[in-house]
């Protein structure tokens, strides 16, 4: 059986940088970032905050959304996130991350 995946966006706390990933733990992922174990560039710009993400039944669809996602100009990847989260919040509680004991 396949494994799922996501596609995930990551911000900084003003808002102001996107980071686009994939992975097959959501969770775990987004916990590195908020430990800053993420990536290079996450690090650089403070990307701690969880403010989109989309669930598929495998990781190959996932890649494929990420890649489509990354192709899109700044705007339209704004755009994405406000329809899904008006108020850019972090939504790492709404996956299951106690922001007071798991950071």
């Amino acid at each position: 059986m396949a494994k799922g995946g996501s596609v995930y966006i990551m911000s900084n706390p003003g808002r102001t940088v996107l980071y686009i990933g994939v992975t097959s733990e959501l969770i775990s992922r987004v916990l590195q970032h908020k430990q800053h174990n993420g990536s290079t560039f996450t690090k650089k710009y403070h990307c701690t905050d969880l403010i989109y993400h989309e669930e598929f039944s495998s990781i190959q669809e996932a890649i494929a959304r990420e890649k489509q996602l990354k192709n899109w100009h700044r705007e339209w990847k704004w755009n994405l996130v406000k329809e899904h989260n008006p108020e850019l919040n972090d939504l790492s509680e709404s996956i299951g991350i106690n922001l007071d004991y798991d950071v």
